[in-house]
């Protein structure tokens, strides 16, 4: 087997090993894509719906207690569900870290949510979520859903998965940060960034759904983390 070969199969290993599914593969979403479904049983929010759960409490890794609420800026609120592990996560990071901290600077509320359940992956625990936060140079909280019972009711199924509020608490975006997470000088279309430009101008966003892609969120077993 050549190295061309063994590249795609390498690549598939490490997704495999990071809980990325098959779907997950598909970091190349395009306009005709159709958006991530979330499950039956917690059906995802539609564009238009207001913020859920919106005062509900998390710990950022400063040690303070956030909710989406409390973080809400005269322009809007960014709320970006992520975690530790996944591949996708990690190549979007400097995009999506850049992308959020120029948000604040823009009047928007930030904050990033990791759901996942750190007995499924060690890595995503608070630990590692302080390490995270601090290296990536976050200047928005970081917060753990300790129940995922947040993901759960914004119906959200994968990291990185972005949600964009209006100055109203109005869903005006939801999906990827872009469309190609493989490769930054690549991307073609700049979702996340079109859409916050958007609503800072008070303009109308030309794509304001897209399809999530990433790594399927570990959820918690309910009650647990309560």
């Amino acid at each position: 087997m050549d190295r061309k070969t063994l590249i795609p199969f390498a690549l598939a290993a490490l997704l495999a090993a990071a809980g990325c599914t098959r779907s997950d593969t598909r970091s190349q979403p395009k306009a005709a894509d159709s958006p991530a479904k979330s499950s039956a049983a917690q059906p995802g929010l539609t564009i238009g719906e207001t913020i859920p759960m919106a005062n509900r409490e998390m710990k950022s890794v400063n040690g303070s207690m956030v909710s989406i609420a409390s973080v809400k800026g005269e322009k809007g609120t960014l709320v970006i569900f992520t975690c530790n592990h996944c591949p996708y996560v990690k190549a979007w990071q400097d995009r999506t870290v850049s992308l959020a901290n120029q948000a604040l600077k823009d009047g928007f509320g930030v904050i990033a949510i990791n759901p996942n359940d750190p007995a499924a992956y060690p890595e995503d625990d608070f630990e590692g979520m302080v390490i995270r936060a601090n290296a990536q140079k976050m200047n928005y909280p970081y917060v753990m859903d300790a129940t995922s019972e947040v993901a759960r009711v914004f119906g959200a199924t994968r990291t990185p998965e972005i949600y964009l509020f209006d100055a109203s608490d109005h869903l005006v975006y939801h999906g990827a940060v872009d469309d190609n997470a493989r490769s930054a000088k690549d991307v073609s279309e700049h979702y996340l960034r079109d859409a916050l430009n958007a609503v800072a101008n008070g303009e109308q966003i030309a794509k304001p759904e897209t399809r999530s892609v990433g790594c399927s969120i570990k959820l918690r077993k309910v009650g647990a983390g309560s």
